[in-house]
């Protein structure tokens, strides 16, 4: 695992909401914690209040790319916004290629669905979560000693 122990947050950014996940390099797990609602700008006083709840030690974000490693259009918006994290939280923020996640995410979330692990509908609100969680799940792979 990581030298230090560490709790982090990590963001799914999108221009609707932004998927929320917890984890630590103790365990080296993460799990959804939510969704912040993104309408002209991110609902930064429920970012905030994710970061007083959480206490992490880093955050991190997901950076959409091609297959083709090419930039989305939402490539520059997370860098942007993995920018004003820092600027608001004073926190080191890692950025992590988050290719595929959100096929992957709703993917899991339909096949727990369908073998009964999971009784409602998938949502939306349910995959971004779901995604911030393999996003952190990537980082903490990465990183793990």
């Amino acid at each position: 695992m990581a030298e230090r122990r560490e709790v982090l947050l990590a963001f799914d950014y999108g221009t609707r909401r932004i998927g929320v996940a917890v984890g630590q390099t103790t365990t080296g797990t993460a799990s959804p914690a939510g969704i912040i609602h993104v309408g002209q700008s991110p609902d930064w006083a429920a970012l905030e209040r994710s970061v007083r709840e959480w206490s992490p030690t880093r955050l991190v974000v997901g950076l959409p790319y091609n297959m083709d490693g090419t930039e989305t259009v939402l490539t520059g918006a997370c860098r942007a916004f993995a920018g004003e994290l820092t600027r608001r939280f004073g926190l080191p923020v890692e950025l992590v290629d988050e290719r595929l996640t959100s096929a992957a995410a709703q993917a899991e979330l339909r096949d727990a669905r369908r073998s009964g692990a999971r009784a409602r509908r998938v949502r939306p609100e349910d995959v971004d979560a779901n995604a911030a969680r393999l996003i952190l799940e990537t980082w903490l792979r990465g990183h793990a000693t």
